[in-house]
């Protein structure tokens, strides 16, 4: 059996998440009081309120201080990744697990990658809306189609769901063009900002200028990369990161390429189970059968632990 680690995004933080983890286990308190951020993520992440949680520059410092400290129970209790994977910003606990860089540089490069994305953001009169139904060659099709401003495929999550962003007249009208090709669905997503969108090549640019000064190791376990759809393979991982942030995540392509690679017991460090959803649809659609865990709560934990 082949174990991948599984980060989930940014949209699936919470008020009181990790509190359970804090409560009941050592080593995830001890990491947690050894952070060190300007903001009191703690309280943030404990007690909220949601709506500064929510906000970019404050939710990826958070979202990676409670992964590590997860994975770091995951390790201690013996189950260690064969490969590894995440969404967006899970990307990033991806590589810690494979050994890039250490927990703190990792709370510190999402914190860093969270506040020069608040920043691109400002001004930017944009949308993204999930598109349930179609077929991605669809999605993109009509995306590229638009002549009332700037809309682009951001996410490829699975099969029958893909996220499309930019300005706000273009997305409103492409949502009706795909509804006329069949699309189920037209959902609007509550985010902060045009994420994977070339508005967002300021924060690309921050963070090449922030990684060069960091020390990235080559990854020790087979890693997802969100913008080739494919395994590491000696890319720098720079480049990647800096176009990651501005370009679409191939999601689906990864967790295609995982389970071809042998991947049949995923686990998913949330919190939440967005990208375990993901998952089960591209199996099925794959007509495979994977192992699928999600830890959201000590409970989970437990279960899986035994």
């Amino acid at each position: 059996m082949s174990t991948v680690f599984l980060y989930a995004g940014q949209g699936s933080q919470k008020v009181g998440m990790g509190k359970d983890f804090y409560d009941n286990y050592e080593t995830y308190r001890d990491f947690v009081d050894s952070v060190k951020l300007d903001f009191d993520f703690k309280e943030l992440m404990f007690n909220g309120p949601l709506e500064k949680l929510s906000q970019t520059e404050y939710t990826q410092g958070c979202m990676a201080v409670h992964a590590a400290g997860v994975t770091k129970l995951l390790l201690e209790n013996g189950i260690k990744p064969d490969a590894a994977c995440g969404l967006s910003l899970g990307e990033y606990g991806a590589l810690y697990a494979a050994g890039v860089f250490d927990a703190e540089t990792y709370v510190n490069i999402t914190a860093f990658r969270g506040r020069v994305m608040m920043e691109a953001a400002k001004g930017c009169q944009c949308s993204m809306s999930a598109i349930l139904g179609l077929e991605p060659d669809v999605v993109k099709e009509e995306s590229d189609a638009c002549s009332n401003g700037f809309v682009t495929v951001a996410n490829y999550n699975c099969p029958g769901q893909y996220v499309i962003c930019g300005d706000e007249n273009a997305v409103a009208d492409t949502e009706e063009r795909l509804k006329a090709r069949g699309a189920k669905r037209c959902v609007r997503l509550n985010v902060s900002g045009p994420f994977h969108t070339k508005y967002m090549e300021p924060a690309g640019a921050a963070l090449r200028e922030y990684l060069e000064k960091t020390e990235l190791k080559k990854p020790q376990i087979p890693v997802a990369l969100n913008v080739t759809g494919s395994l590491y393979n000696g890319e720098n991982l720079v480049d990647n990161l800096e176009k990651q942030v501005c370009n679409s995540v191939q999601l689906e392509s990864d967790l295609r390429v995982l389970i071809n690679a042998g991947g049949d017991r995923f686990i998913e460090i949330g919190p939440g189970n967005a990208v375990s959803g993901f998952l089960r649809k591209t199996a099925k659609a794959m007509g495979v059968e994977v192992s699928v865990a999600s830890i959201d709560s000590v409970e989970d934990f437990k279960k899986l632990i035994g």
